[in-house]
C-alpha cells in the first residue's frame, strides 16, 4: 500500500508502481457504457492520459446502463473483475461496499484533497464509513433544457422561460409553429428524469426533499405533490408519435436537426450538439431551469474498484483513480462529454457557457440538489420508474398515480 506522500501527478505514480520504465505498462480493464459519439470523444480522453501516464487502457464500452453494470456484477461474482467499472455517483454501488467486494482508493483520494474540492453531495455518495470506495469522474445535471436557435426563430420565440407557464406558452408557440415541440425519449429512465426536472422546478426544492429523503407519506399525498403529477403530464401533449422507445441521442439529434424545439435532458447531451459541431449560444441554446434561484440537480459518474489482491491490479486502480480526477484530464474530459469537472479548480477557457454556467451555479450551495439517485436505493428508483411510466403512458388519474408512488416510496 503507499502512502499518501507517494501519491502526486499521474505520472510520478505511474513511476512509483511501475518501479522501473522498462517494466510492462499497468493494464486496466474499464467497463462503461459511454458509447454515442459525444462519449466515445469523452472517455478517449481518458484513455489517453491513461496510457500517457504509464498505463495500458483496456476498452470494454457496452451499451446501455443496466447492461453495463449487468456485465460488471456478473464478471465480480464469476472471479473475472475488470479493473474500474463505470456506475452513476448513486447508491448503485453500496451492496459491494457491504459485502467487501470494492477496493478503496484512500491515499489517492487523501493526496489528491477529494474531501476539499469536491461537493458534499458527491463526497457522500462515494465516501463510506470513512472510505473512498469510488472515483468521481463527472457532475452532470439531468435537467438542463436544450433548444434549437432555428426553431425557436420559427417560432417567434425570442426569449427563455422564467417560469413553468412561460414554458408551455412556448412549446405551443413551437406546436403552431409545425416543430415538435418537445424531442422526447420514452424510456422508462428518461420519463423519470423529466419527472424530476419538473418536480423540483414546479414542487420546489423542500417539497422534493421531503419526498425523496424524508420519504414523508404526507408530501407524497400533498395537494402540491399531486399538481406536480398534473403538470408533469401536460408534456404529453407536446411529444411525437415516435417519441415511445427513443433512445436520448435520438432525441438530442432532433433538436440538433432543428426538428424539434427543445429537449429536457442531462448535460450529457452536449456531447451530441459538439459532435455535430454546434456551438452553444450561437446553434443552441441552454438553461438550467427557470429564473436565477431554480434548483440545479446534482449526478454524475464514478469508477469503482473491484476486490483484488493482485499488486499490478491495484497499482492500476490507483493510477487510473489519480488519472482521471487530475485537472487536464477532468477539463478534456469534461468538454467532450457534456459535464462539468468534479474540482473546481480547472482551466474553464475550454469548456462551453453551459459548462461554465454550471460551474458558477455550483458554488452557491443553497441552489445544489441531490440526484434521486443520491437519495433512494436502486430498488426504491425502479419501483418509482414503473409507477411514472405507467402514468407517463396509460390514462391513469393523477389520483392513483400519487397513491402508486406513496407506496412504492415506502417499500409496499
Amino acid at each position: 500500500m503507499f502512502k499518501a506522500t507517494q501519491v502526486g501527478s499521474a505520472i510520478a505514480l505511474a513511476l512509483a508502481v511501475s518501479g522501473a520504465q522498462a517494466q510492462a505498462p499497468l493494464k486496466a480493464t474499464v467497463i462503461h457504457w459511454w458509447t454515442s459519439g459525444g462519449e466515445s470523444a469523452a472517455v478517449k480522453q481518458f484513455a489517453e492520459a491513461y496510457n500517457k501516464a504509464g498505463g495500458q487502457w483496456v476498452d470494454q464500452a457496452i451499451a446501455g446502463a443496466d447492461q453495463s453494470r449487468a456485465t460488471t456484477i456478473n464478471r465480480i461474482v464469476g472471479g473475472n473483475a475488470p479493473t474500474a467499472a463505470q456506475f452513476n455517483t448513486s447508491k448503485q454501488f453500496r451492496d459491494f461496499v457491504e459485502q467487501g467486494l470494492l477496493n478503496n482508493v484512500d491515499d489517492v483520494a487523501i493526496a489528491g484533497k477529494w474531501d476539499q474540492i469536491m461537493p458534499p453531495s458527491i463526497l457522500q455518495a462515494i465516501k463510506i464509513n470513512g472510505h473512498f470506495y469510488a472515483a468521481p469522474v463527472d457532475i452532470h445535471m439531468p435537467a438542463w433544457f436544450f433548444y434549437s436557435k432555428a426553431a425557436y426563430k420559427k417560432a417567434g420565440i425570442t426569449n427563455e422561460p422564467q417560469t413553468w407557464e412561460e414554458f408551455l406558452a412556448q412549446l405551443g408557440k413551437l406546436k403552431a409553429a409545425g416543430v415538435v415541440p418537445l424531442a422526447f425519449g420514452g424510456q422508462v429512465w428518461q420519463e423519470k428524469i423529466t419527472f424530476d426536472a419538473i418536480f423540483a422546478m414546479v414542487g420546489g426544492s423542500d417539497l422534493y426533499l421531503k419526498v425523496y429523503r424524508d420519504r414523508d407519506q404526507k408530501a407524497v399525498m400533498s395537494p402540491a405533490f399531486k399538481q406536480v403529477l398534473v403538470e408533469f403530464k401536460k408534456l404529453k401533449g407536446f411529444v411525437d408519435a415516435g417519441s415511445p422507445g427513443r433512445n436520448w441521442n435520438d432525441a438530442t439529434a432532433m433538436v440538433v436537426q432543428g426538428k424539434a424545439g427543445v429537449q429536457i435532458m442531462g448535460d450529457w447531451a452536449k456531447g451530441e450538439f459538439a459532435a455535430a459541431k454546434q456551438v452553444a449560444g450561437k446553434d443552441f441554446g441552454c438553461y438550467p431551469g427557470f429564473g436565477p434561484k431554480s434548483p440545479y440537480i446534482v449526478a454524475g459518474d464514478a469508477f469503482v474498484f473491484p476486490k483484488t489482491n493482485d499488486a499490478n491490479a491495484i497499482k492500476a486502480q490507483k493510477l487510473l483513480a489519480n488519472v482521471v480526477t487530475s485537472p487536464a484530464a477532468q477539463v478534456a474530459f469534461a468538454s467532450r462529454k457534456g459535464a462539468i469537472p468534479i474540482r473546481g479548480d480547472v482551466d474553464e477557457s475550454q469548456l462551453d457557457i453551459c459548462a461554465r454556467q454550471g460551474l458558477a451555479i455550483m458554488k452557491d450551495k443553497s441552489r445544489q440538489l441531490p440526484n434521486t439517485e443520491m437519495l433512494a436505493s436502486p430498488d426504491t428508483t425502479g419501483a418509482l420508474q414503473d409507477v411514472l411510466t405507467s402514468y407517463w403512458n396509460k390514462n391513469q388519474s393523477p389520483d392513483d398515480a400519487q397513491k402508486a408512488f406513496a407506496r412504492a416510496i415506502k417499500g409496499e
